[in-house]
């Protein structure tokens, strides 16, 4: 059966309430809203005023994790540092769920990850938003919802696991650990997967949003982040990742936009369509999908 994926051509904060509010679903508790606080130097990240009015109207609040890479998001203070001067401060709380720690959820039927490790502060969240930009990759092909869930909500040693596709928790020692870039982009389905089955095994509902601005090449982990390449297309939403997911790259491969050349290129060259599939492969979603516009 597919999905429902909602769509809206028009970015604006006040279209961005109304594609959560067409999900039908009710986030409530205390709400973690799962945004990439985006590197210092980087330009595309989610903008307050844009984000800012659905997060303070769930009482969300900003997590994050910290980075594996070196830069001012690999420890607590740099990083609620970076995420002041980007404006997340200025309507939500930021919680790098890290800061204390992580703990282990499984990966079941996994070829590369045995576990999967999350922030501590995790498993304090009763729903959650990932509320994803939608922009290329260096070392994904692309960046959206299934990222934002694998590498995004993994801790420090998390990112490392995942990154070096099960072989070593080291952040120092991931980023020289040989494999084929497959072994990696599943990896990250992988991981995203445990994520969605800890959520639903403990009854944390969790809805994917993903707005399409800014669509840089780069991704917003990159502090000399290039500029756009080709135009925006819109906000899509959807209960399912793998659909939200495959709703973004189907824009993209339908867009006339010269421009859209080089983001598939970006994203074909590191393999990044193949999480979609595998992902699919291991109960996540559906890459068959309805798209409703609103």
């Amino acid at each position: 059966m597919s999905s429902k994926v909602y769509f809206t051509r028009v970015i604006n904060s006040e279209n961005l309430i109304k594609i959560y509010e067409a999900l039908g679903i009710k986030l409530t508790g205390k709400v973690g809203v799962k945004v990439s606080t985006g590197e210092a130097g980087a330009k595309g990240y989610l903008k307050a005023d844009l984000i800012g009015p659905l997060v303070k109207k769930l009482n969300g609040t900003i997590i994050e994790c910290n980075t594996a890479y070196p830069g001012k998001r690999n420890n607590e203070k740099d990083h609620l540092e970076v995420a002041k001067e980007h404006g997340f401060t200025e309507f939500a709380d930021v919680d790098i769920m890290d800061a204390e720690g992580d703990f282990e959820i499984p990966v079941k039927n996994g070829k590369h990850l045995k576990y999967d490790l999350v922030g501590k502060n995790f498993a304090s969240y009763d729903s959650i938003l990932n509320l994803a930009h939608g922009k290329g990759h260096a070392m994904g092909g692309f960046g959206a919802n299934l990222k934002n869930q694998s590498i995004g909500i993994a801790s420090r040693d998390g990112k490392a696991y995942i990154h070096s596709c099960g072989k070593t928790k080291n952040p120092t020692l991931c980023w020289v650990s040989k494999h084929e870039q497959i072994d990696f982009i599943e990896s990250m389905a992988e991981a995203a997967t445990a994520v969605a089955d800890y959520l639903k095994e403990n009854n944390k509902p969790i809805a994917y949003i993903t707005i399409m601005n800014a669509l840089s090449v780069d991704c917003d982990c990159d502090k000399n982040q290039g500029d756009p390449v080709m135009g925006d297309l819109g906000i899509v939403a959807s209960l399912d990742p793998v659909a939200n997911d495959q709703a973004f790259i189907d824009l993209i491969w339908g867009s006339k936009d010269p421009g859209a050349e080089e983001l598939k290129e970006r994203i074909d060259s590191r393999e990044g369509r193949a999480i979609l599939p595998y992902a699919e492969s291991l109960g996540l979603g559906s890459t068959d999908y309805e798209l409703i516009e609103i």
